[in-house]
């Protein structure tokens, strides 16, 4: 089968909260959702809330597969049928755009084993945001995910990570659960040098959005809450 008889996998980029939909997402975006009748979504409810603001086929006229950390590698063989037979299909992530901290990167992997074109499309990403308005390294910077949960494992993480931040001036960035935020916070100034660089950017594209660079011994000095909203840390030197 030829890639022209195949379907097209479209990488669709979600808000990264309850934002306006035309300053995250371009109107080719809405163009194709709404010519979709298949997703593969990290998260049923959040994707049927979005694709009813961009105006999709009636919600229940769908085909939804989920994919989120509980799916096995072997139960995703099957979300790729639809492709393999000539349909389009649009690949969603709870928030930002799917590949990135979720599990779509395995669909999209197994697309291009099949030879299924893999069209990603322009949408928020909280890293790169994160990234370009935070003023450390943006030439040479690594993306961790989560950071281990306990110490003394997260506190060790974190020097390392800022000894690598050091040596190759290399921007390191991480993200927690948002209720996690604070925790998270304290950890870093307690295991950081009081002259590293440390920005915080929280509830990017929304009304609340807070995005600051400053050294952690400024940060210690400091008094605020990060819990429950969704947010970005990075250090660099």
């Amino acid at each position: 089968m030829s890639n022209t008889e195949k379907g097209i996998l479209y990488l669709i980029p979600s808000l990264l909260g309850d934002s306006v939909i035309e300053r995250s997402i371009p109107a080719f975006n809405k163009e194709i959702i709404q010519s979709l009748e298949e997703f593969i979504v990290e998260d049923l409810r959040s994707a049927r809330r979005f694709l009813i603001k961009m105006g999709s086929k009636p919600i229940d006229s769908l085909t939804f597969h989920l994919l989120n950390e509980h799916t096995t590698h072997g139960n995703i063989s099957p979300y790729i049928d639809g492709l393999l037979k000539g349909k389009n299909v649009g690949l969603l992530s709870d928030a930002g755009c799917p590949g990135i901290a979720d599990p779509g990167a395995d669909v999209v992997r197994l697309a291009h084993k099949h030879g299924i074109k893999v069209v990603p499309l322009v949408g928020p990403s909280s890293i790169l945001l994160a990234l370009i308005s935070s003023g450390l390294n943006g030439q040479g910077f690594s993306f961790h995910g989560y950071l281990p949960k306990k110490q003394p494992e997260r506190g060790a993480k974190i020097k390392q990570l800022e000894s690598i931040a050091y040596r190759d001036n290399q921007t390191q960035i991480f993200i927690e659960t948002p209720y996690r935020n604070d925790a998270l916070l304290q950890d870093l100034l307690s295991a950081c040098r009081p002259d590293t660089l440390l920005c915080v950017a929280s509830d990017i594209t929304l009304s609340t959005e807070y995005i600051r660079t400053a050294t952690v011994k400024e940060w210690r000095a400091e008094k605020r809450s990060f819990n429950d909203h969704p947010a970005v840390f990075l250090i660099g030197k």
